[in-house]
């Protein structure tokens, strides 16, 4: 630390010991103004003469009250006016007495706003100047009176400055620290959605694959004995539904990794591309399963594809487990106009409500969230007369492809044929 960082500390630590030194200085530069004579009569440029005691006197208290500046600036000022103006009238040959006063007056500039710096600071300078003019010692037009009224100016115009810099600097500073906040949330924010996509992405793997494997291994367990071809399919049923379970269990938990990891999934999500697949596991698993699809094989962004293979994966994972072993399942995907609607529908007997079922509800929550990411809307309900419904709306561009087709229309306009 240099010896000038070491002082600017000691300075903002110890501010009388500061103030004290300050008044230490105008007080030498007092006394150098009243002994020093800059028109001297013998014909030389600067002469010596004897300051007067009351002058002394005046010089000295006004010197004093500076070191109280910053507890009551204005009280200060009142003081040194009045010792200016004492001097202004009786001292003669005149002594710098309203050097304190323009000391005073910077302070006041300083550490209040400006409509008070202009009214004080006029104040100020029209009754010391007036006064010094109408009863002082010397003609109205001597050199010293407009001094008095230049130094008393320039006092409180620096002083409003440097209230002014000040200002700047502490609005850049809260400015930079609201910015660090607003980057931390946003930070914090990202990391929190992040985490509950991946949340979302875990439970719709691992509920829909467990329940396959669930449903495979009872059928196994229970033809075993008497069809063992028929419970060696179901057994090899169950190890393709965990090996795809491990599979996408990788490539989710994958997305924790850091982007230079060599080892990091470069598989795509999937997509309603993969519907057919996805169906043939609950066939297999023994759910009836339809499917109509009246999308005109529109090109759904990667969001919104990833959106509707899971909400109608997560919708026939609870036929399965809740809507009983004879339920049938419709999906339906149909265009309508800039959205895709997906509708999961069940006939099952049991007809309760998915939401209150045991170990249920995340599923849908899930769903909801994927939907209102979207902007989109979900409804969910039992059906009238049995069965549960899940429809939910997608619009077919997001915000981000919009904004993308939007870039690329301008630059092609921009570009010309």
């Amino acid at each position: 630390m240099t010896t000038f960082q070491r002082a600017r500390r000691y300075a903002k630590t110890h501010p009388l010991a500061l103030d004290a030194a300050l008044a230490a200085g105008v007080l030498l530069c007092m006394l150098g103004g009243s002994v020093i004579e800059p028109h001297d009569p013998q014909g030389t440029d600067w002469g010596l003469r004897t300051p007067h005691p009351l002058s002394l006197v005046l010089m000295a208290f006004g010197a004093a009250a500076l070191v109280l500046r910053r507890r009551a600036p204005r009280t200060v000022l009142a003081v040194t006016s009045a010792l200016s103006l004492t001097e202004s009238v009786t001292g003669d040959p005149r002594a710098p007495v309203a050097m304190s006063a323009v000391i005073a007056l910077y302070t006041v500039a300083a550490t209040t706003d400006r409509p008070t710096t202009w009214r004080v600071g006029l104040l100020t300078m029209t009754v010391l100047t007036g006064t010094a003019m109408a009863a002082g010692p010397l003609p109205w037009y001597a050199q010293e009176n407009l001094a008095l009224f230049a130094w008393t100016g320039i006092g409180a115009t620096a002083g409003d400055a440097v209230r002014s810099r000040r200002a700047f600097v502490q609005a850049i500073r809260e400015r930079a620290e609201r910015a660090e906040r607003t980057r931390e949330e946003e930070a914090r924010r990202r990391v929190a959605e992040e985490r509950l996509r991946i949340a979302r992405d875990l439970h719709d793997v691992v509920a829909h694959h467990i329940a396959l494997v669930n449903v495979q291994a009872g059928v196994a367990a229970h033809v075993m004995d008497r069809r063992p071809d028929q419970a060696k399919e179901a057994l090899s049923h169950v190890r393709e539904a965990s090996r795809t379970a491990l599979d996408e269990l990788r490539a989710t938990v994958g997305l924790l990794r850091q982007s230079g990891d060599p080892e990091a999934p470069t598989e795509p999500a999937p997509g309603l591309d993969r519907l057919d697949e996805l169906v043939g596991t609950f066939r297999s698993a023994g759910l009836t399963v339809e499917v109509a699809r009246a999308d005109q094989d529109t090109d759904l962004p990667a969001a919104v594809d990833l959106a509707a293979y899971r909400i109608i994966q997560e919708a026939l994972t609870n036929v399965q487990k809740h809507a009983g072993s004879d339920a049938r399942a419709e999906v339906s995907i149909v265009r309508v106009g800039p959205h895709v609607e997906v509708t999961v529908l069940d006939d099952g007997a049991g007809g309760r409500d998915q939401e209150s079922a045991p170990g249920g509800g995340h599923g849908l929550l899930g769903m909801r969230e994927r939907v209102t990411a979207l902007r989109g809307t979900l409804t969910t309900g039992p059906r009238y007369g049995g069965g549960f419904r899940v429809h939910a709306i997608l619009p077919v561009q997001t915000r981000t492809s919009a904004a993308s087709a939007a870039s690329t229309a301008s630059g092609d306009a921009a570009g010309g044929p």
